[in-house]
């Protein structure tokens, strides 16, 4: 049986990401890295109620040579010891490299090991994580409402202010609440 999933971008929803000319950077160093609030135990209520979670994250800042691939992991290292997150996958490209991994490409979603996206959900604070969940066909999608100055291009099945909030709303539909 495929386990399912809650898929989680990392900056802006796990911990708190640069906000700068109103859009969201991750954080340069290890150093600078601070989980939010609630994401701690919103985290263990979802492992609780059987999801895998696996980050799904784009660090194109890679690819622009702005940041290096040992900082990035360094930083998913630091998270996964403070955190219970099952798996990391990311995206080290830029939109130029028209790769299938980088959202709102599903790539990152379809992965192996393969999750039942049929009930799995994608939480992002961007339009590219809502759209990949949707390209992913995924259960629901859930927006991190994060004051960001862009659009959201694709609308979200439900839009939240934490993580606390979204994993409320995903426990209660899967209580058989209603979506």
């Amino acid at each position: 049986m495929t386990a399912r999933a809650v898929f989680l971008d990392r900056d802006g929803v796990l911990n708190k990401a640069a906000v700068r000319g109103g859009k969201p950077y991750p954080p340069a160093t290890v150093e600078q890295v601070e989980i939010l609030p609630d994401v701690a135990s919103a985290l263990l209520r979802l492992k609780a109620a059987g999801y895998r979670l696996v980050v799904v994250t784009n660090q194109p800042d890679v690819a622009r040579g702005d940041q290096s691939r040992d900082t990035v992991e360094a930083i998913n290292a630091s998270l996964a010891a403070r955190l219970p997150i099952d798996e990391f996958r990311v995206c080290y490209h830029d939109d130029g490299d028209a790769c299938l991994c980088r959202k709102p490409m599903p790539g990152l979603l379809l992965q192996e090991p393969a999750h039942d996206l049929a009930a799995s959900v994608m939480v992002g604070d961007r339009w590219r994580d809502i759209e990949a969940g949707r390209l992913a066909r995924v259960r629901a999608t859930v927006l991190i409402e994060r004051g960001y100055d862009e659009p959201c291009r694709v609308e979200p099945d439900v839009r939240v202010a934490s993580l606390g909030e979204a994993t409320d709303w995903i426990l209660q539909l899967e209580a058989g609440g209603s979506r």
